[in-house]
């Protein structure tokens, strides 16, 4: 038994370290997929539990795809070249402005779409902007992207699919979840913003070109605009009825891209071939991997913990399980780290204090690494389109700063709320 307990962590650990290091640049759900393969070989997974894992990411593969369905038809219709063009006019010559102008939508999107959204929609309409403007170096406005992803995931329960998953079938009405969360969420977003504003100041102090061409937006992209919009309206509704996002989300992104293509009279091979679907193994290969770390008996480990910890002291067990978690999420990835966090949160009996502390280390601490959650990584997918390359030490040089300021600021205003 115990042997088994050890391959399963040492598969699992290998997995999740080359999916991060991602050696001779094969794509990371190869790894993923792979550990997930050599779990069943070794017989440390039934072919059934295999499966169970793979269909608790269905609510997951259903939004993801909605959304990559959307960000390409918009991509292909030009939709993103013309909010580009527009929002390079509105920050007339200004580089802290347009920075400004990118890091508000950003916040918009996430809160209102997801920061998987800010990721897979926002990223190549930056980069569209950055060219318009003839900006010398995109990277302080493309790291925007990914750093507001993460840090504005906790304002409402839609804006991380993680949030939901933590929470399960347990997750607060709106009317309770923004007296929990507002302050931390606007301290993690006015810091992150004055962080990496002082961070970038260098390149954000070149001029950028007014003279831009506004573009006229063809009906495709009009199309395309208003099923963004139709889905987040869908994902406010779902949430408020307490329904997975995942359906809603893929229904409005097929329709989109399917009026798009109908209207356009054009054929669906060009979006369904540039979809990065190899997003969708890679979350399937680590939702398994979660199923086999959850049979070594981790999840009643640390319930114990928690517990023993909370009844001790709740301030302490407070910062410790956020900071924990946060720095977790970069060994694990968030997903599968959320996944263990929320069956911990079900069974202990923890103050609401320690629950949040937990859900912002989930949904902040990713800020650390290129593969710290789903959002990131498909970051630096978008990014790959753009021909823009970011390496793993650049990102975590940033992110040691962008991540942990944040998150410390975001724990400590908990105690201000009234208990």
């Amino acid at each position: 038994m115990h042997t088994s307990i050890s391959i399963i962590w040492a598969i699992s650990a290998l997995s999740i370290a080359l999916v991060i290091i991602r050696p001779f640049q094969v794509p990371e759900y190869v790894w993923a997929v792979s550990g997930a393969v050599l779990l069943l070989l070794f017989r440390l997974l039934t072919p059934a539990e295999g499966l169970a894992g793979v269909a608790r990411g269905l609510d997951v593969y259903l939004f993801l795809t909605g959304m990559m369905l959307l960000a390409e038809t918009a991509r292909e219709e030009k939709l993103f070249d013309w909010l580009a063009a527009h929002a390079t006019q509105l920050a007339k010559g200004s580089a802290p402005r347009l920075f400004l102008l990118v890091y508000l939508v950003g916040v918009l999107v996430t809160t209102f779409l997801s920061n998987d959204a800010t990721a897979v929609v926002l990223t190549p309409a930056v980069a569209s902007a950055v060219r318009a403007a003839r900006v010398k170096n995109p990277l302080p406005y493309l790291f925007s992207c990914a750093f507001i992803a993460n840090a504005a995931s906790f304002v409402l329960p839609i804006s991380n699919p993680a949030n939901l998953v933590i929470y399960g079938a347990h997750i607060p009405p709106l009317l309770v979840w923004l007296p929990h969360y507002l302050l931390p969420a606007a301290v993690s977003i006015v810091a992150t913003y004055f962080i990496l504003l002082h961070t970038q100041k260098v390149e954000l102090g070149q001029d950028i070109a007014q003279d831009i061409e506004l573009p006229t937006l063809e009906r495709g992209g009009q199309v395309a605009l208003a099923g963004i919009g139709v889905t987040a309206v869908a994902l406010l509704a779902a949430s408020a009825l307490d329904s997975p996002l995942g359906l809603p989300t893929a229904i409005t992104g097929i329709l989109t891209a399917i009026i798009v293509l109908f209207s356009a009279r054009k054929s669906p091979v060009e979006i369904v071939k540039n979809v990065s679907w190899s997003v969708l193994p890679l979350v399937a290969g680590l939702f398994v991997l979660v199923e086999a770390l959850n049979k070594t008996g981790v999840t009643r480990w640390l319930t114990t913990l928690l517990n023993a910890g909370a009844a001790q002291s709740a301030a302490k067990t407070t910062w410790v399980s956020g900071v924990g978690i946060a720095l977790l999420c970069n060994v694990l990835n968030n997903l599968p780290a959320g996944l263990i966090a929320g069956n911990v949160l079900q069974t202990a009996h923890v103050p609401e204090l320690v629950k949040s502390a937990v859900l912002i280390g989930i949904d902040l601490g990713p800020n650390l690494s290129v593969t710290g959650s789903l959002a990131t990584i498909l970051w630096l997918v978008a990014l790959r389109r753009e021909n823009v390359t970011v390496s793993t030490w650049q990102f975590l040089k940033l992110g040691a700063l962008v991540m942990t300021v944040p998150l410390l600021l975001a724990i400590g205003s908990l105690f201000l709320l009234p208990r």
